[in-house]
């Protein structure tokens, strides 16, 4: 296979960006469909799904270049299956059996804890240097995504079930960073719109077992504004962003890359403005500062596989 041409910063940053504003645009049109009695996981497991039958002309059209799954070696094959589960199904049942006793917006900020676990798990496993400045700017990010998309009941009382939402939701978060680094690790010599497909097509089949299993049924009134959503969340909401997001992992280090998850809330939260009519305050622009101090910061002292 020849080696591939080494991209450019600004490739590599745009694709990053165009990826994490399509992750972020997916809260706005699930939000939209889970307020259409859209049962959460069953929506998680049809629209990645459809974003893998999406994803399919990319894949037919790399294959001269990408060998199929069942070609792969027995190593290769169990990693791609490793992160359809960790990265679809465990971070998809996960974040929405957490939702049952926290808010979006706590669920959110917890999430985007993940490039700190990526972080982490990259210094244990891969042996990444981790420099003061680096943990500052991942510790900035997670403080900006929390005054960005703020907590919606700050002065509420902190019950049991709110921190047995938030300690799972803390485990998806963690699954999401362990498919990252898998993702890195295992070197997959299938490309990176491949990866995308097969870890959606796995991960949706796990989680629509799961979904149809305890009883979640699709709603039989769904009009065409609520198609047109879901269009959106499975074609560029999850075949865009997963396949773009393979693609910057491919061409950066994990940590460096899982950086730029900071803005996705961000992105939603935006893009919450004209659907929602949301209005952005003063403490949203302060989190917007950080956010973006945080990713200077852990890309300035990043090597460029880190």
């Amino acid at each position: 296979m020849n080696t591939p041409r080494q991209p450019s910063a600004a490739s590599f940053y745009a694709t990053l960006v165009a990826s994490t504003f399509l992750f972020g645009s997916s809260f706005v049109a699930g939000k939209v469909l889970i307020g259409a009695d859209v049962p959460g996981m069953l929506l998680a497991g049809w629209r990645f799904l459809v974003a893998s039958l999406a994803a399919l002309p990319f894949v037919l059209l790399e294959r001269p270049n990408s060998p199929p799954l069942w070609k792969l070696s027995a190593r290769e094959i169990r990693s791609v299956v490793a992160i359809g589960l960790l990265q679809t199904t465990c971070v998809m049942a996960l974040l929405f059996t957490s939702m049952t006793w926290i808010s979006a917006s706590v669920a959110a900020i917890v999430m985007s804890t993940a490039p700190i676990w990526v972080a982490l798990v990259s210094w244990l496993w891969l042996g990444d240097v981790m420099g003061p400045a680096r943990w500052l700017g991942l510790l900035l990010g997670v403080a900006g995504v929390a005054l960005a998309i703020g907590t919606g009941g700050a002065h509420a009382s902190v019950t049991q079930g709110q921190w047995t939402g938030e300690l799972i939701c803390l485990f998806a978060s963690f699954c999401w960073a362990a498919a990252t680094v898998v993702s890195k690790r295992a070197q997959l010599t299938i490309s990176a719109w491949s990866l995308a497909y097969w870890q959606m097509l796995i991960g949706s089949l796990a989680i629509l077992a799961l979904a149809y299993a305890i009883g979640q049924r699709w709603p039989a009134d769904m009009d065409m504004r609520h198609w047109a959503w879901f269009a959106w969340l499975a074609v560029p909401g999850s075949t865009g962003a997963f396949g773009l997001w393979f693609v910057a992992l491919r061409q950066g280090g994990a940590i460096r890359t899982s950086s730029f998850l900071f803005l996705a809330p961000l992105f939603a939260t935006l893009l919450s403005l004209p659907v929602f009519g949301t209005v952005i305050t003063a403490l949203q622009i302060g989190g917007g500062v950080l956010i973006a101090v945080a990713l200077l910061l852990v890309n300035r002292t990043a090597s460029p596989n880190a």
